[in-house]
């Protein structure tokens, strides 16, 4: 049953990382490489991509990777997509660990978006203050809109100057809390959420806090991904490494 490449980033990645540790399994957690300082891991630790689905394979081969475990973000289409295509070339059992989407409840005034751009197209045209709580990736496309004033949360700070004309840039670290969200919210005059349908209870606060404070949010859908196995829980893993093992 060994070894293992679990392919990180989320808390669920962190949370079977630590299960495969304590079981004395043969894993490696590999991250993407996107923030500065990762949170460690209690499993041997590899940062940076592969070179797409041939390095990815190629990885896969000369590491005799036994079984591979996709615990990304939800919107790591690219990595998601080179995983499943990289295990059918090397003949890798592949599964997905993935949270499910959040879900509107009473009281949400959500937008639905099925991309980037349709969240920008959902943006008012009068100026607004606007919490762009989709991470550093997808920016630029908003500067089709630089009348907004822009909300920016994100784990390190930025290296270059940003692609949009008025922004204030908050550094910090989930979880979340509501009453954290909620004073942030309040403090920068924010009118609209917008954020990518993650799932998860660690950034779930600001869809409360929204809901708190009557705001519109603009939830953009997740991006499609070839198909899978997709399992829910560490226990749910687990048990599918044991079976395809056997």
């Amino acid at each position: 049953m060994t070894p293992i490449l679990l392919l990180g980033g989320t808390t669920e990645a962190s949370a079977l990382a630590k299960t495969l540790a304590g079981a004395a399994i043969d894993a490696v957690f590999s991250y993407a490489g996107r923030t500065a300082k990762p949170v460690s891991q209690p499993l041997p630790t590899r940062v940076g991509g592969f070179g797409g689905v041939e390095g990815l394979a190629e990885y896969l081969k000369t590491e005799s990777i036994t079984h591979v475990v996709d615990a990304t973000h939800p919107f790591a289409a690219q990595m998601s997509t080179n995983a499943v295509h990289a295990c059918e070339a090397a003949g890798v059992p592949l599964c997905a660990f993935e949270r499910p989407a959040w879900q509107a409840g009473e009281g949400d005034q959500w937008v639905h978006a099925d991309s980037i751009e349709g969240a920008v197209n959902a943006l008012p045209e009068a100026p607004a203050r606007v919490f762009l709580a989709i991470g550093k990736q997808n920016l630029a496309q908003f500067a089709a809109k630089p009348q907004h004033h822009y909300l920016l949360r994100l784990v390190d700070a930025p290296k270059a100057d940003l692609p949009l004309p008025r922004t204030t840039v908050e550094i910090a670290r989930g979880p979340f809390d509501v009453a954290g969200d909620t004073a942030l919210m309040q403090r920068h005059g924010i009118t609209h959420v917008v954020a990518k349908n993650a799932g998860g209870i660690g950034a779930a606060a600001k869809l409360t806090a929204a809901r708190e404070l009557s705001l519109p949010v603009i939830m953009i859908g997740r991006p499609e991904v070839p198909e899978r196995p997709v399992l829910g829980s560490v226990a749910e893993v687990m048990a599918w490494l044991s079976h395809t093992a056997d």
